[in-house]
């Protein structure tokens, strides 16, 4: 935050969003001193703002009670970046609607000048990222497991498996993860005693509880999600020895699809696999030299696939 207007218009941010702020807070949130602070709340009481300074011991700074801002006040850049997140989020999976509308109000309350530049952005912009339907889980049940997992608080899930089997457990949720178009909570279940990662789109509800807890230190939810997601069972097992580097490997094969570990002759690729004929074509995608370790059968449709290739080099124009 350099220029001082940006500064003074994130305090009135800051005095929206709670009821009363110390001056040592605002002064640590807006990077500056607490004298600089006390000049920002004069400057917006000079542009109609009125901001309370309430000195003692619990004093600090809130607006008027009763006083309502004025419209949605965004800069060139800032009226960018939030069009162009909710542009991306429908690429990304983001719930459809609610991205809609918001978009739809963002643009109400911006001044025509700079409304009808975001809206050419809109009209001529394109992705080469293809589309992707949400799986919306319901905003309460979100909403209520961040919370729990910010305060670290213990909440009582309803969830419904891909049966459509349901059950109650107690879960202290370490992280929400979002991934592929879906939303992930991960934590601790206490029903199984493991750390396990359930789909916020079948958590019917979610109430917290009193109980608290404490996050392990060295666990990452997007990586533990990532990984559970790998380990999903399907009908084969499949270990393929890659000659390649680490590094590489991972810049081709994302841990969601498969787990990479370093070996003498170079990276072994384990995963499952629901269909073979699948498996086949994504080795023969990443263009190295692999073993097939197992199963077997994995070499007759990679043999199946040569063949196939050999046949559609052959034909030619009629």
């Amino acid at each position: 935050m350099s220029h001082p207007t940006t500064r003074i218009l994130a305090m009135l941010e800051l005095l929206q969003a709670h009821h009363r702020m110390s001056g040592p807070e605002l002064a640590r949130r807006l990077e500056v001193d607490e004298r600089t602070v006390r000049r920002y709340a004069a400057r917006l009481d000079d542009l109609g703002v009125p901001v309370l300074a309430e000195r003692g011991r619990h004093g600090g700074y809130r607006l008027m009670p009763g006083y309502k801002l004025p419209p949605l006040m965004l800069t060139d850049e800032e009226a960018t970046a939030v069009v162009l997140g909710l542009l991306a989020g429908r690429r990304v999976g983001l719930p459809g609607q609610a991205t809609e509308s918001a978009l739809a109000k963002v643009q109400r309350v911006l001044p025509a000048a700079l409304r009808d530049r975001v809206q050419a952005l809109q009209d001529t912009l394109g992705f080469t990222l293809a589309a992707r339907d949400a799986t919306a889980p319901a905003t309460e049940a979100l909403l209520t497991l961040a919370a729990a997992t910010r305060e670290r608080r213990r909440v009582r899930l309803r969830y419904r498996s891909w049966r459509g089997d349901t059950s109650e457990r107690d879960l202290d949720p370490y992280g929400l993860v979002f991934h592929s178009g879906r939303w992930y909570v991960t934590g601790h279940d206490h029903r199984s005693g493991e750390t396990r990662t359930f789909r916020v789109d079948r958590v019917d509800s979610a109430e917290p509880r009193p109980a608290t807890f404490d996050t392990p230190a060295d666990l990452d939810p997007v990586q533990h999600v990532t990984r559970s997601l790998a380990r999903v069972p399907y009908a084969h097992e499949v270990e393929v020895l890659l000659e390649t580097t680490l590094t590489d490997a991972r810049r081709r094969v994302p841990a969601s699809v498969a787990t990479l570990t370093e070996t003498g002759g170079g990276v072994l690729l384990s995963t499952r696999a629901e269909h073979l004929d699948g498996m086949a074509r994504m080795l023969a995608g990443l263009g190295w030299p692999f073993t097939v370790r197992r199963p077997d059968a994995l070499r007759d449709h990679v043999r199946d696939l040569a063949r196939t290739l050999h046949e559609q080099a052959d034909r030619r124009d009629r």
